[in-house]
């Protein structure tokens, strides 16, 4: 039997140390704290519209937040997005993270995505112990990456799963956060939606403090757009119509995973 297209909503729980990258000093509990408090409200929304999603959490944040590890809802998948958010280890950080979450949540984390979409070799996410991963926007990125040649659908290569984050269809516009902050709303629900159609999956990631007031750093428009409020009513428009238009079934990366496993 085919399966409706899979809708998955995904958000990177970090450090919110968007503010360094402008020359913005804050420490680590503030950095946490603009965090926690977008992530209220994401998950508010989320619970509002009953819909499952992924969430990849960094180390430093679980090890500050882990009552709020433990008490996630089955629903939600629990992934790994590294230690920390602003350095990398391969040799260590991909085993202690996916350690740590399991050890807080009581269940098993097989799912990883790198800071900032870079590239981490498969051969030290699969020895670390993951069976997925969704660290590739196959679009172009200036000053980040360039990935237009990437493959724009779920494959598996060297004993992973590698699950894109979602671009359109024929101009490779990325549906990532900073589309979903600058976009209107109908251009970015009719995006989705022939993305759903021609790819039969939407891969759609945020970050929490997105959802928090950051009206007091000096961020560009672009990237501060909508964190007085205003992200978390479009977020909320957005799965309702794509709840109402039934273009989809939300679900976890995990289970969309499985769906890829069995061949279904």
């Amino acid at each position: 039997m085919k399966h409706a297209p899979a809708i998955l909503l995904t958000i990177d729980v970090e450090e919110c140390d968007i503010p360094l990258e402008y020359g913005y000093s804050l420490d680590l509990e503030e950095q946490l704290e603009q965090s926690r408090k977008g992530l209220q409200e994401f998950m508010s929304v989320i619970s509002q519209t009953q819909v499952p999603c992924t969430i990849f959490c960094t180390g430093v944040y679980a090890q500050h937040n882990p009552e709020w590890i433990k008490a996630l809802d089955a629903q939600y998948e629990l992934a790994s997005h590294g230690f920390y958010h602003s350095k990398f280890d391969p040799k260590t950080d991909l085993l202690s993270s996916r350690v740590l979450l399991e050890e807080l949540s009581g269940r098993k984390v097989v799912g990883f995505r790198m800071a900032r979409m870079q590239h981490v070799e498969e051969a030290d996410i699969l020895q670390a112990g993951y069976s997925y991963h969704s660290s590739l926007n196959p679009t172009w990125i200036p000053g980040r990456y360039n990935h237009l040649k990437a493959s724009k659908l779920p494959f598996f290569e060297q004993g992973l799963w590698n699950i894109p984050a979602s671009v359109t269809p024929n101009f490779r516009i990325p549906l990532f956060w900073l589309a979903f902050k600058n976009f209107p709303l109908f251009v970015y629900k009719q995006m989705c939606k022939e993305t759903l159609k021609k790819h039969g999956f939407l891969n759609l990631y945020f970050h929490p403090w997105e959802f928090a007031d950051l009206s007091k750093y000096p961020l560009p428009a672009h990237v501060s757009r909508g964190s007085q409020g205003e992200l978390v009513s479009k977020l909320k428009s957005l799965i309702l119509y794509l709840q109402k238009e039934g273009l989809g079934e939300f679900m976890t990366m995990g289970n969309f995973v499985k769906q890829l496993e069995n061949g279904k």
